[in-house]
């Protein structure tokens, strides 16, 4: 069916088939995620009295895996089924799961990373697995609509998530909480069955040598496509200002606030309530404005909060400017997503996220990993003035893709 002839409006996207189920499956893959993230945690901190160390080695058990397996995931993403990938993603992190648990009650308590780690490297199969499906499913002027849902689900959770996650542990403990986990991602699972039949074929044997031939071809795509390279940079741009913002929120509340570390808490909710109903307000206007330049907003507005939020002093001031700023993120993520989905073409999108995505992460563990040496060599108005013109950079690099308008070429729906 022609996307021409699907309906347009918020009813006909909701009542998309392929749509209802990614969305209860991601719902019970964000309680997993956040239980099982804040379990480890504060697990580990309990285990070890606060050992920095150990700490940030949960950090590292998250996104290493991105770097060594995005590639590698998005490249057979685009040769395998994806609803089947994505259903065995899912039932292979509930297997681990359970393993895992095992030999956290015989006594390994340091198996709690491998939690993390395995779950990391099937996300990097089952993520562009999703975004083909995406693109498979949803009309072209639907995109940044259905992307801006997605924002306000990650935005619920980022309101809600550590609350649950906390108490979790702290009624029921580490195994129990590793359990929860195993339990959500096996009924995402279940949940997945339901998905649309997407009839893609998995290559034939022919090909199936062609891989790294393939996985080439995925890096000279975007390396050929103006669009895609100056995302490429955006996200390097973007992930660096994001990476150091992250790193020194605590020292904000501390050294400019004057408060507790425990108020860092409250900046967070304000910044993840805000995400929520701009994620809202994203997806009512997402159809009247193009992706490239929802992302340039996002970034100017992401440039001037950061670095108000670095000279600030009062806390009314900093709250209300963490709101504003949360208020315009979505239009970062749903931009990006949208334009990894216009400018790729159905068989490569897995590939081309895979190349795109851990120039984001990369850029924010290297910026995240230098932080601690920037706050000692300059004041915090002057990293986070940095940060902020890192992220005015990433907007001045739009600059020339704007009028660019997507091939007509690389969407094609089916009916759901």
């Amino acid at each position: 069916m022609n996307r021409h002839e699907k309906g347009t409006n918020a009813s006909s996207l909701f009542r998309n088939r392929f749509l209802q189920t990614i969305l209860l499956s991601s719902v019970l893959l964000q309680i997993g995620i956040w239980v099982r993230n804040f379990a480890i945690l504060l697990y580990v901190a309990e285990r070890t009295n606060n050992d920095p160390y150990a700490i940030s080695l949960i950090s590292v058990a998250e996104f290493a895996p991105i770097f060594v397996f995005s590639f590698i995931g998005g490249t057979f993403a685009d040769r395998w089924r994806p609803k089947r990938t994505m259903i065995w993603c899912d039932l292979l992190s509930a297997v681990s799961v359970f393993v895992v648990l095992l030999t956290i009650h015989y006594g390994s308590w340091q198996s709690v990373y491998l939690v993390a780690f395995i779950s990391a490297i099937l996300s990097q199969f089952s993520q562009p697995s999703s975004m083909r499906l995406f693109k498979y499913h949803v009309a072209e002027e639907q995109l940044q609509q259905g992307m801006a849902l997605f924002q306000s689900l990650m935005a619920i959770f980022m309101v809600l998530g550590p609350m649950l996650g906390t108490f979790i542990y702290s009624t029921f403990g580490l195994e129990t909480s590793i359990a929860v986990m195993g339990v959500v991602f096996l009924l995402s699972a279940l949940v997945l069955i339901r998905l649309p039949e997407d009839n893609m074929e998995a290559q034939t044997a022919a090909v199936k040598g062609q891989f790294r031939k393939e996985f080439i071809e995925g890096f000279r795509y975007v390396w050929q496509s103006q669009v895609l390279r100056m995302l490429g940079l955006a996200f390097i741009l973007a992930g660096l200002a994001v990476g150091i913002a992250q790193a020194l929120n605590l020292f904000i509340v501390t050294e400019r606030l004057g408060r507790s570390k425990e108020f860092l808490q409250y900046l967070l909710m304000v910044n993840g309530a805000a995400m929520l109903i701009g994620g809202g307000i994203v997806a009512v206007f997402a159809k009247r404005v193009p992706p490239q330049v929802l992302l340039a907003i996002g970034m100017i507005a992401g440039a001037f909060c950061t670095a108000i939020v670095g000279y600030s002093t009062s806390v009314p001031l900093t709250l209300t400017v963490q709101f504003l700023n949360g208020l315009v993120f979505p239009c970062i993520h749903i931009g990006i997503s949208t334009m990894i989905l216009k400018w790729s073409h159905a068989s490569i999108v897995g590939r081309v996220n895979g190349v795109l995505n851990p120039m984001f992460v990369g850029m924010m563990v290297i910026s995240m990993s230098f932080a601690g040496a920037l706050k000692d060599a300059f004041s915090l108005s002057t990293i986070y003035g940095g940060a902020g013109l890192l992220f005015l950079l990433g907007a001045l690099v739009m600059v020339p893709i704007m009028n660019q308008k997507a091939p007509n070429n690389a969407h094609t729906v089916v009916e759901t």
